[in-house]
């Protein structure tokens, strides 16, 4: 059986991928810049239509019906053509690094991007996003009501930076490590992995501790024979040893290749090179 996590998109040939949603406030900080520049368009148009107005130039009733259409075209066909048009993106998603997707990974269409929209004119205008802001705190996602209606959510396309601290081997752990069994783990658990060990230094004894033992404890399922070590030096080695091993694997793989490559660009005998 194959089993995933909620943040893992398992495809019809049973492959996992691991999507990463984006984060609460950058979806907070993202809606905040969409909308700022819909209202920036939307004052806009409502003082053309008061200059229009002044000059005679439309009536009362005209003026209502075009201001009526303004506050549509700023709140809910502007939204709805930038996402339909660009499959996801807008200024706002643009400058925090997320794109929404459909519940599959898919690229969104219409449909998905005139719900959102159209939702968003009550969780986001009429109650100035605190509808929105408790829904998406209710759930992992951070999906507001408009992604829960429309079968989408907000994936960051921005990975993390990498890390600058490389941890080795313990020195008590080198002997285990030449004949330890430690499989390929598994993407989320491996990221989880590597970001304890950036932020450890900073963490209070207690967390550090708390984390470490948490973290050895999904790990210990991929390693045999288990070594007796407290849990953190448990992870560096675990974290050192795959490391290690992908590495060597990769370096193998670039030099095989190189050695096929002559055979591999060889022409036939008498085929013209071009």
């Amino acid at each position: 059986m194959f089993e995933a996590d909620e943040d893992e998109l398992v495809t019809g040939e049973a492959v996992g991928l691991d999507l990463r949603p984006a984060g609460f406030v950058l979806r907070l900080a993202g809606v905040a810049i969409d909308y700022v520049v819909y209202a920036i368009v939307l004052i806009g148009l409502l003082l053309l239509l008061s200059m229009a107005a002044d000059a005679a130039l439309v009536d009362e009733s005209t003026g209502s019906a075009l201001a009526i259409a303004s506050v549509v075209l700023a709140l809910v066909v502007a939204p709805t053509a930038i996402e339909t048009a660009t499959k996801g993106r807008s200024i706002g998603k643009y400058a925090v690094g997320a794109r929404v997707v459909r519940l599959d990974g898919g690229a969104i269409g219409f449909r998905h991007a005139f719900t959102r929209a159209l939702v968003g004119i009550l969780e986001i205008v009429m109650t100035a996003g605190g509808l929105a802001v408790i829904v998406a705190l209710l759930n992992r996602r951070s999906r507001r009501l408009g992604d829960l209606l429309a079968g989408t959510y907000a994936l960051g396309e921005r990975p993390p930076r990498a890390g600058r601290i490389v941890h080795r081997v313990p020195p008590e752990l080198e002997a285990w490590s030449r004949t330890a069994d430690v499989a390929r783990l598994p993407d989320s658990l491996a990221r989880r992995l590597s970001a304890f060990l950036q932020q450890a230094p900073r963490l209070l004894p207690e967390s550090r501790i708390r984390v470490a033992g948490a973290l050895a404890a999904e790990a210990s399922a991929y390693v045999s024979p288990l070594p007796a070590v407290d849990a953190e030096t448990f992870v560096i080695a675990v974290s050192a040893v795959r490391r290690d091993r992908e590495a060597r694997a990769l370096a193998a793989e670039a030099g095989h290749l190189d050695r096929l490559a002559p055979a591999l660009e060889k022409l036939p005998q008498g085929f013209p090179r071009r």
